[in-house]
Formats: structure tokens, sequence, C-alpha cells
């Protein structure tokens, strides 16, 4: 993948003020970040500055620092110097391992969760599905159910340490796909229907065998790209 250059101004980015909750500012700060950066809000490369963000926010520099030191933590910012960080760039091979590692993990994962979810809510996923597939929506929408379907089959397996290491990998990947062209709305529609009909049958090789192939075939997508 070709290297993105990097800005020589700050992101120009507007953020509504938080408020104060019950929460602290830092764990807010974090939050509001986090989603700006997943939902492709703030650009890769781009420069984030500690003290301008915090005057946008509203906030102090030292929860806004803790913030930005967790979101490092997490790998989704790198640091520049000492006031400013960077979102990170994924590398292809960084990519391409990632989705290796969650075809094992998430094909486990479901083929524990097939006999375990209930038909109930198999019926609230399939109707997302076709909400999605009928309606008018934003990317955002489509990835905010997509990250909703993989972390509720991880935790639906039983195994508390699923669902933490499939949204690791879920944000390397989508920090790659930050500067990707692809939108497979119509293929993910189509792949995501295969999987709950998979779980509808409560057979655990054919549940798996639906998630590595939804899997496998963004990878593909993934390698077209790259060639072409």
């Amino acid at each position: 993948m070709p290297t993105l250059p990097s800005p020589a101004q700050p992101a120009t980015i507007t953020i509504a003020p938080l408020e104060v909750r019950s929460t602290s500012l830092a764990e807010q700060a974090y939050d509001r970040l986090r989603t700006l950066i997943l939902d492709r809000k703030i650009s890769g490369g781009s420069p984030l500055q500690e003290g301008r963000l915090a005057e946008e926010l509203g906030i102090s520099r030292t929860p806004m620092r803790e913030a930005l030191v967790r979101l490092a933590g997490e790998g989704l910012l790198v640091r520049r110097d000492a006031r400013s960080y960077a979102v990170r760039a994924l590398g292809t091979k960084e990519y391409f391992d990632c989705m290796r590692a969650r075809e094992v993990i998430e094909g486990e994962a479901i083929a524990l969760a097939a006999p375990r979810i209930s038909n109930e809510e198999l019926d609230a996923l399939e109707a997302e599905v076709r909400a999605l597939d009928e309606g008018e929506h934003d990317e955002t929408a489509h990835w905010h159910f997509d990250d909703k379907l993989h972390l509720f089959l991880a935790g639906a397996s039983g195994n508390v340490v699923f669902p933490r290491l499939v949204e690791e990998l879920r944000v390397n990947a989508r920090l790659f796909r930050l500067h990707s062209p692809l939108h497979r709305q119509r293929e993910n529609h189509d792949e995501h229907g295969r999987i709950l009909e998979a779980l509808r049958s409560r057979d655990a090789d054919r549940a798996r065998a639906a998630m590595r192939a939804h899997l496998r075939s963004l990878q593909e997508d993934v390698r077209r790209a790259i060639l072409d």
C-alpha cells in the first residue's frame, strides 16, 4: 500500500465540548476521539495536538493527555512529538496477519456460539440486516452493525477472552481500511445473511465455514485492490 504524506497542519475538526457526567473527562475524551477515528472523521496521518483538542473539548490538558496516551496504548495513535499524535497507519502485512488471526478466533467463537444463541436474538440480527439492506444508510451505520454482529458472536461463545481479542483485531483491520476505497455493503449483507442462516441451523461446522468464508472474502477484496 502506498504511504500517506504527513500533513503539515493539524487536523481540522470541530468537536463539541464535553459535558460533565459521572464518567471522568478522560474517559469521555477517549470515547469521543475513538469514535471519530473509527468513523473516519479524523484522517490517518493528521496531527492531533493535545492543546488544541483540549481547548475544543473544553477540558484541561491532563484528561486530554490521559485519553491520547490510552489511545496510543491501544494502537490507534502514534506519537509524533511531545505534544501531538497521529492516527496509526496499518501496513498490508499486519492487516493480513490480523485477518488470519480472526479466521481462527472468530471461527472457533461462532462454533461455540451456535448452540447458545436464541431464536429471538437471531430474529433481531436478521431484522437489522434487512433494514440496512433495504434503506438508505451511510457507511458508518453499516460499520456499526458489522462491529455489533462480530462482537456479539464473540461474546455468545461463552469464552470471556474472545471478545477482547476480536475487538482488538477488528480495530487493527479498521485502521487499514480507513484509507481504503473499498465499499462492500452488498457483499457484507449477503455474507452476514449466510452466517445467520448457518447459526439458525445450529450446525457449528457450517457456522465456522460461513464466518471464515466472510473473512476470506474481505481479504480477497483487498488483494484485488492492491493488484489493481
